[in-house]
């Protein structure tokens, strides 16, 4: 992490703060400097209080983007951060519209999704970015021999940026697991994304995301995440006390 970069800490997950998350990431891609980028928001911090695994998985990636609401408040309101919020379906379209200008050669594998999704997804990206490329794609369900033979083929590919969309923990796990295969690669998590670049889902519109509202558009695409959303209001008092108990810059 550069001397520019700063670490705060979100109830003991570090989260990265720059100006700049994509040239950061296309410098590391320029260096094969391998990078597991988390995009943290309240329900993965909630998440990683209850899941071992998980909390050591993004305490070790190599950079964690404030992407929720909560987490972008919390740094602004408590530790007086002007930070701003950078969704990871947001770094992850800007992230290759850079390696359209300025790396068309690197190659990019898009993971996750129901079948079909993924392909979907990448046929989009492709038509709205022409110079990328894309190396392959390939669904989340799948049987354990078809996803050793994922594991195969990333190893033979060697893309240089990887999308993981399987959903949280199920993908920073996943991508802890196996980044030695592409030890070079720039490794993202990049949750639902798949399914609003394929068309099988609607973002929220802006006005909500501005508003840090893009979580009620979500709960009302899909009311069963109604318990989950229970972690926002438990994530605003935890990280309150954590707050008064202990101060958040890390380096």
């Amino acid at each position: 992490m550069s001397k520019q970069t700063k670490a705060f800490s979100v109830l003991g997950i570090p989260v990265h703060v720059m100006t700049n998350y994509p040239a950061w990431l296309l410098e590391c891609l320029k260096q094969g400097k391998g990078t597991h980028v988390v995009t943290l928001n309240a329900e993965m911090t909630m998440q990683a209080e209850r899941n071992c695994s998980l909390a050591k998985v993004i305490q070790d990636a190599d950079l964690v983007i404030p992407d929720g609401a909560g987490v972008v408040l919390y740094l602004r309101w408590l530790l007086w951060q002007k930070v701003q919020r950078c969704p990871g379906i947001e770094l992850a379209e800007t992230l290759l519209r850079d390696l359209g200008q300025k790396q068309p050669d690197a190659k990019v594998f898009f993971y996750g999704g129901a079948p079909g999704v993924a392909a979907k997804a990448a046929e989009f990206c492709q038509q709205q970015i022409p110079e990328l490329t894309i190396s392959g794609t390939h669904s989340g369900y799948h049987s354990p021999q078809e996803e050793e033979q994922l594991r195969q083929t990333l190893s033979q590919l060697q893309p240089q940026v990887i999308f993981v969309g399987l959903g949280v923990p199920r993908q920073e796990l996943w991508i802890a697991e196996n980044r030695h295969l592409c030890p070079h690669a720039i490794w993202i998590g990049v949750g639902g994304s798949f399914d609003i670049w394929s068309g099988a889902k609607n973002r929220a519109p802006a006005w909500l995301g501005n508003n840090n509202l893009e979580w009620l558009y979500r709960l009302y695409q899909e009311p069963w995440r109604w318990r989950r959303m229970l972690a926002l209001p438990e994530f605003a008092l935890k990280a309150f006390v954590y707050h008064l108990t202990a101060r958040g810059a890390i380096s």
